[in-house]
């Protein structure tokens, strides 16, 4: 968050520069609001365009191995354009390339989730999936062990159609 704010210094610094360059250039014709309301129409221009464009290059930086299964859109009346098109500000991946399967049931995998969230530090939970029973179970508390016995936790049935089983069992 503080890079943004610096970011949109540095466009405000950049635009009174501009403004004050032309001013120059034109024999100091031009208005004086014009340098708050360019100003102000910048700093809202590129936080709007930080705000869209901070997934897609998030997503740009992931190794081929990671999978977004989840993205989570939201608006906010604090930023009103967000109502036209929602903006994603977190998300849920699973590394397909951490997949670990079970040697006495191959049906059983275990990974991570990565929960990434914009202004803060990624999460990296422990999942289970049962891709034959459609199920998932969280890790954080809960023990696998390679015979498939869950131990301080429970299956969630979640369907062979979920998009989290579907990375981590192959299907997606």
């Amino acid at each position: 968050m503080l890079i943004d704010f610096i970011a949109m210094i540095a466009v405000g610094a950049f635009i009174v520069g501009v403004y004050l360059l032309a001013n120059r250039l034109m024999g100091r014709r031009l208005p004086r609001w014009l340098m708050p309301a360019a100003i102000g129409w910048a700093v809202i221009s590129f936080a709007v365009w930080n705000e869209y464009t901070w997934f897609p290059r998030v997503r740009a930086a992931l190794p081929d191995s990671v999978a977004i299964v989840q993205p989570v859109r939201e608006s906010n009346p604090w930023r009103p354009w967000t109502y036209v098109a929602p903006v994603v500000t977190r998300f849920v991946a699973l590394d397909r390339g951490a997949v670990e399967r079970s040697a006495a049931r191959p049906d059983l995998v275990r990974t991570e989730a990565l929960l990434v969230q914009r202004w803060a530090g990624t999460q990296r939970v422990p999942v289970a999936f049962d891709c034959a029973g459609g199920a998932r179970a969280e890790l954080v508390a809960a023990t696998l062990s390679p015979d498939g016995t869950l131990t301080g936790g429970s299956w969630s049935h979640v369907g062979t159609d979920d998009p989290m089983l579907a990375a981590a069992c192959g299907r997606g």
